[in-house]
């Protein structure tokens, strides 16, 4: 079951009635992909890759879907306030992480 998601602190036309706590998911994309991105350089149009924006994509996907399957150990139906972060975790550039976290919440 997909769980509903928002940026924002509510839901339209939704009730929260009860807040279950913070849930957080995480991928990370290591120094493979950022040499295969280079290698794939000739996607770039103008300053844009199609490859980086597609793995980008992906990571967020993961920790996206990491977020909604941990919503279910806080007994909740819905997160609210949906935060994605990109995160460089080393000097080289060569590891990215990608995270999302929210607040686990039951709507009606």
């Amino acid at each position: 079951m997909k769980i509903p998601l928002t940026t924002t602190p509510s839901f339209e036309g939704k009730r929260i009635t009860k807040y279950c706590g913070i849930v957080a998911g995480e991928a990370i994309l290591g120094a493979n992909l950022f040499k295969d991105l280079f290698a794939g350089i000739r996607d770039m149009v103008g300053w844009r890759s199609a490859t980086y924006e597609r793995e980008l994509q992906r990571a967020r996907d993961i920790a996206l879907q990491e977020l909604q399957q941990r919503v279910h150990e806080l007994v909740a139906n819905a997160i609210d306030g949906v935060d994605p972060d990109y995160q460089v975790l080393d000097q080289g550039n060569r590891i990215l992480m990608v995270s999302a976290s929210g607040t686990a919440v039951v709507i009606e």
